[in-house]
């Protein structure tokens, strides 16, 4: 774990209390270890376009848990579309192991990531799912169905309809807020809420939309 410093880890732990979570030793340890790993495979499998392991933990770890109140409030059956590195998926499932955590992704390199991920971490209430998500055909809907920098709200939406319910709460994270996308968003979807989301270390505007389908 070379590539993963003190420095880092005083990062992690600092930016986790700013955002008023509480991490286990061991959640904390998990965390690191996936950050080591994000270091290691980007290299060859080009997981995320941050280079710099420095800007890694507000980037990818820290952004992935501001969104822990709006997953905490919602139901235990999670689907991350396009998780692509695993951000916001193996955080949140690190975060919270009485959940279970489906990591949907198209890209056979990336999907094996998650999977080495799966097994280094032992997530047990984490699922891989190598699929097209228009192909992906679950059991039962998803209580909660988040995206981080997926693709546009519509398509978002149009693309997973079929994987929630009236239920569900689809969970968009955006750079800044997207007007001109909610207003193409399909008539069956509307736009519950808007949350501004405060990264500690990053620069530059987040926001997280809260979308339901109208029954």
């Amino acid at each position: 774990m070379s590539a993963v410093t003190a420095r880092h880890a005083e990062e992690l732990a600092r930016g986790a209390r700013e955002l008023g979570i509480e991490l286990s030793e061991r959640q904390r340890e998990q965390l690191l270890a996936y950050l080591a790993l994000l270091i290691k495979w980007n290299k060859a499998y080009n997981l995320t376009a941050v280079r710099d392991p420095d800007e890694m933990v507000s980037r990818h770890l820290l952004d992935s848990l501001s969104v822990t109140p709006q997953i905490a409030e919602a139901g235990d059956d999670w689907l991350d579309v396009g998780s692509g590195g695993g951000m916001p998926g193996v955080p949140l499932a690190i975060l919270f192991p009485g959940r279970r955590f489906t990591l949907l992704d198209s890209n056979g390199k990336k999907t094996r990531f998650l999977t080495q991920v799966k097994l280094e971490l032992q997530l047990q209430n984490l699922e891989v799912v190598h699929s097209r998500v228009e192909a992906f055909k679950p059991a039962q809907p998803f209580s909660g169905i988040c995206s981080r920098a997926f693709s546009s709200l519509a398509d978002f939406a149009g693309w997973t309809r079929h994987l929630g319910d009236s239920e569900t709460r689809w969970l968009a994270m955006k750079g800044v807020q997207p007007d001109d996308e909610l207003q193409a968003l399909p008539n069956d979807f509307r736009l519950e809420r808007t949350y501004e989301l405060r990264v500690p270390g990053c620069q530059g505007q987040r926001h997280l939309l809260i979308l339901r389908r109208t029954p």
